[in-house]
């Protein structure tokens, strides 16, 4: 394999075919497949091909359906097990959203391992706001993942993850709002955007994606989302729940909706802060105590005006300024030398010290990165690499450089609690999984069990610890209502956002949850 290109070969696929004839002209999309290996040494096996689909579309672009024959960094077959299904292209137009399609929505797709007509489908979107969905693929649940030990060529490699949430499920990965990742919009007006236009926009996203896909209009239908996403993830699941009983087309089959580390309630998400640095012992009980007594247990937005309280809050901050806050028991890092990719060479990424020099030699056997921070570099070089984006059939122009998370949106915080709409929801019969790392301080879990214990829902199955190989996962706790109920779980070891830290214990999670049963 040519070391500089390091590609996946994908010459042959068993009974490769397209279910629906390409409709549609102006239909971009674009298709990664895999597949496993043939056994050896065997005359009377049956060669079971797995293909992994991973289709990458902007909305109604006039540029034709194309095959990746090659992607650099993506160097291993992937070896999927399972029954011998045959996955399929899917070849039709995909609309913009917005004002006269102003908004073109990238999105990364992929089908599931296992079954995708009959697997569930689930729209999945990364906080920030601003973070592209890429994140979410290659650092928490898709099927692909960066190889940080070795490196082959002058770009990342990547490596399949045995974790992916796609073992289970068929996942859209959407790079919303504009603005994120390879989503862009076509007039300077179409980049002004909030989180109930995000929120408005997924949900067209998502209505004309099914209508141009309808084989999968039957599948278990879930809203995914992680961080920041936690402030539309559930207005689209209400407004799909209300679609649906106007009767709109297409009718969606909506199963339910899943919030990691979620930001729901900014009050109380982030007020929750400092009694989570106090569990954690960062405060001592007297500075705690005599801070909650003169703040009145309001640190978000405290009055000015209390000397006593913006006093105590000095002294909290400066117990807290060097922890971690996506993980508290990881070292805090300072930012590597430029977060701009045309600054960096792969060659000189500061992983840690003097780790430049054993990244000179591709033989080496490299440690990981000691600040977990510093992979998020991975994701700028390759992205940015112009044959990645040839190879993902980008267009020349439509954005300046990919960057992991955009902090430059011109964005509106709108949305402030999504709490009445998980009610709602909830009162519904919808499902609910809302998970968090237990050592995750940007989003702390105590402010989750806060808000959902504003929800005053009945109790179907109480604390308890849920299980992984023997060992103790988390906690979760089960709230009933007339159909699926909602289930919240904490993840032991767990950061900002958990399937990072965790990802076994994580699939082991939704892998229990989607099939209805108990973690």
């Amino acid at each position: 394999m040519d070391g500089q290109d390091a590609i996946l070969d994908i010459q042959w696929l068993k009974n490769f075919s397209v279910r629906y004839r390409r409709r549609y002209p102006t239909l971009f999309g674009t298709v990664i497949q895999a597949h496993e290996q043939p056994p050896v040494g065997s005359s009377y096996f049956t060669t079971m091909y797995r293909s992994l689909l991973l289709v990458l579309a902007f909305s109604s672009i006039a540029v034709s359906e194309s095959i990746i024959k090659t992607l650099p960094g993506l160097i291993l077959y992937f070896m999927f097990k399972g029954a011998d299904i045959d996955y399929q292209v899917l070849s039709d137009k995909v609309c913009g959203v917005g004002k006269s399609d102003d908004i073109q929505l990238f999105y990364y797709f992929i089908e599931s391992e296992r079954n995708p007509s009959l697997d569930p489908l689930m729209l999945w979107l990364t906080g920030g706001p601003g973070c592209s969905a890429f994140s979410g693929l290659v650092y928490e649940i898709g099927p692909l993942i960066f190889d940080y030990a070795n490196r082959s060529g002058d770009i990342p490699a990547l490596l399949s993850n045995p974790y992916s949430w796609t073992k289970v499920a068929s996942i859209i990965f959407l790079d919303s709002p504009v603005g994120s990742g390879f989503s862009y919009a076509q007039s300077s007006e179409g980049y002004r955007t909030s989180d109930s236009l995000a929120a408005a926009h997924g949900y067209d996203f998502l209505k004309k994606w099914l209508i141009d896909h309808p084989e999968f209009l039957r599948n278990r239908l879930y809203i995914a989302g992680d961080s920041y996403s936690g402030l539309f993830v559930p207005i689209i699941a209400q407004k799909i729940s209300d679609g649906n009983e106007a009767g709109q087309e297409p009718h969606m089959n909506l199963n339910g909706y899943l919030l990691g580390n979620a930001l729901v309630d900014e009050n109380i998400d982030f007020n929750s802060r400092v009694p989570f640095a106090h569990r954690m012992t960062f405060l001592s009980d007297k500075l705690y105590k005599k801070t909650e007594a003169s703040c009145n247990g309001k640190y978000l937005k405290a009055d000015p005006s209390n000397g006593q309280c913006t006093e105590n809050l000095k002294v909290v901050n400066k117990c807290m300024e060097k922890i971690n806050l996506p993980h508290v028991l990881e070292p805090k890092c300072g930012r590597p030398l430029s977060w701009k990719p045309n600054a960096l060479k792969w060659e000189s990424i500061p992983l840690e010290e003097n780790f430049s020099d054993f990244l000179l030699s591709p033989i080496r056997q490299l440690p990981e990165p000691t600040c977990r921070l510093y992979k998020f570099l991975f994701s700028y070089i390759w992205a940015n690499d112009r044959r990645v984006q040839k190879a993902l059939g980008i267009r020349e122009g439509t954005i300046p450089e990919w960057v992991r998370c955009n902090n430059s949106l011109a964005y509106t915080h709108d949305v402030f609690s999504t709490v009445a709409y998980i009610q709602k929801l909830h009162e519904k019969g919808y499902g609910g999984l809302i998970y968090s790392g237990d050592h995750d301080m940007l989003v702390p879990h105590m402010g989750t069990q806060e808000w959902i214990n504003s929800l005053n829902l009945s109790i179907s199955k109480d604390w308890e610890p849920w299980f992984v190989d023997g060992q103790v996962a988390g906690f979760s706790i089960e709230y009933s209502n007339s159909k699926r109920g909602m289930t919240f779980a904490t993840v032991k070891g767990g950061g900002h956002t958990a399937p990072e830290y965790k990802p076994k214990e994580c699939l082991a999670m939704i892998y229990r949850w989607l099939a209805y049963y108990p973690l």
